[in-house]
């Protein structure tokens, strides 16, 4: 399982086509984390602003239709993320069956992201 961080409005827009954000169009690809700790480390540099509810995919890669390959960060992974991790990066839309479990990210009252739940 890998996982992909998403604002809730951008995932519930044009729900009836696989998901591509921005950045598909921009770099080629889809952003993704390898797995929960990473990706609470990837939300609290990158997310803290972004629109809430903040969603997080989690992704099959087996049921991906796109190419999925594990990649260094470039230039350098964020703090606190060792340099031997490997980002998953899916080379097309994520097609939405492969969405296995859809969780939200629980803040404190600081507004760092702590974990997250089930969405619902």
């Amino acid at each position: 399982m890998i996982y992909h961080v998403v604002p809730l409005d951008e995932w519930n827009a044009r729900t009836d086509q696989p998901y591509a954000p921005a950045s598909l169009a921009e770099e080629g690809f889809v952003h993704c984390s390898p797995d929960e700790v990473t990706t609470l480390i990837i939300v609290n540099t990158f997310y803290r602003t972004a629109p809430r509810p903040l969603l997080v995919l989690r992704l099959d890669e087996d049921r991906l239709t796109a190419r999925c390959e594990r990649e260094a960060a470039a230039p350098a992974p964020p703090p606190g993320v060792a340099k031997s991790i490997l980002f998953p990066h899916v080379y097309g839309p994520i097609n939405r069956d492969a969405v296995a479990r859809i969780l939200e990210v629980r803040w404190d009252e600081e507004g760092r992201a702590t974990g997250l739940k089930d969405a619902g």
